[in-house]
């Protein structure tokens, strides 16, 4: 009955908006159709009240190797259904202590905790913990409380209600069985890296996640796509600043051979673009050559504009 009230009093202005979800996933996070659906689904149960009362919106847990768009995919759902500024990330290589707790929950009476600052600007949002597997056992208890109740209590004695919450959290386990099985079937490499998960994690913690999910290794294709989208987005960025570009066929690979590695994925791409656009743009102001408008090209291992 309450998952019934709660699908009844969405609007119908937030329901048509709903329906662009899985869209705009499919063209954000590239390479990883096979988990955009059901992450969506999750999604859409939180956002008509069809999850059960006392837990949290949704859990997610994001498997795979490093840079093929694990933690870009909860930035861009967050940004969709609720705004960036409803994103609440925790890199877990932070909290491999058990005197990390007091960071999390408070050290001492009167003393604000970490996990309770998103509840001090919103009721909805996505908590995204990066890399659970360096998480201190004693922190992994308190992600348990929140996946299986929704409800943390601080050092204060406060408890925390996160039903509002989408939790999100990344790993890299098993990631080195999708990059060394490179002539195996993806149905063979996911079977893998579950198996590695189920038996990293505490049973009781993986059966409490909504799903878990595989991303696989990125195609060159889809190195390409990735490219091309972060050069636009550059290219964009600079013209905002007067400086209108445009590229042509040899920048992508040359691009991509600078910034795509095989074990980060295309982690070091962005950087890789703003450095050679931003060499090229600041030797042809230099020269005195560029009047605003240019291409760019390869040229002596390297970026111009002509």
């Amino acid at each position: 009955m309450l998952a019934r009230m709660k699908a009844e009093l969405i609007s119908s202005d937030r329901a048509e908006q709903l329906k662009d979800l899985k869209p705009y996933l499919t063209c954000r996070v590239l390479g990883q159709d096979h988990v955009i659906p059901r992450v969506a689904s999750v999604l859409y149960r939180g956002e008509l009240g069809l999850t059960p009362s006392k837990r949290p919106r949704g859990s997610f847990l994001f498997l795979g190797p490093t840079g093929v768009g694990k933690t870009e995919l909860a930035i861009e759902f967050t940004r969709f259904l609720f705004g960036d500024e409803h994103l609440f990330r925790f890199d877990m290589s932070e909290y491999q202590t058990q005197a990390s707790l007091g960071v999390l929950l408070g050290g001492r009476l009167g003393e604000t905790g970490l996990l309770a600052k998103p509840l001090e600007k919103f009721k909805v949002g996505t908590l995204l913990f990066d890399e659970i597997e360096k998480a201190h056992p004693r922190v992994l208890d308190i992600l348990l409380q929140i996946l299986d109740a929704a409800r943390v209590t601080m050092a204060s004695g406060e408890t925390l209600d996160l039903g509002g919450f989408y939790i999100v959290l990344t790993s890299n386990l098993g990631s080195a069985e999708i990059l060394n099985l490179q002539h195996s079937t993806f149905a063979t490499m996911e079977r893998h890296v579950l198996t590695r998960a189920f038996q990293s994690l505490r049973p009781e913690f993986y059966a409490r996640i909504t799903e878990k999910l595989v991303f696989n290794r990125l195609t060159f294709d889809v190195q390409l796509h990735v490219a091309a989208m972060l050069l636009d987005q550059e290219l964009a960025r600079l013209r905002t600043r007067g400086l209108d570009l445009t590229f042509d066929a040899t920048v992508l690979p040359f691009l991509l051979r600078e910034g795509f590695h095989p074990r980060l994925g295309a982690r070091p791409l962005r950087d890789a673009i703003q450095k050679h656009v931003g060499d090229a743009c600041t030797e042809a102001l230099l020269a005195g050559s560029f009047v605003g408008r240019g291409a760019l090209t390869v040229n002596d291992g390297g970026l111009m504009i002509v």
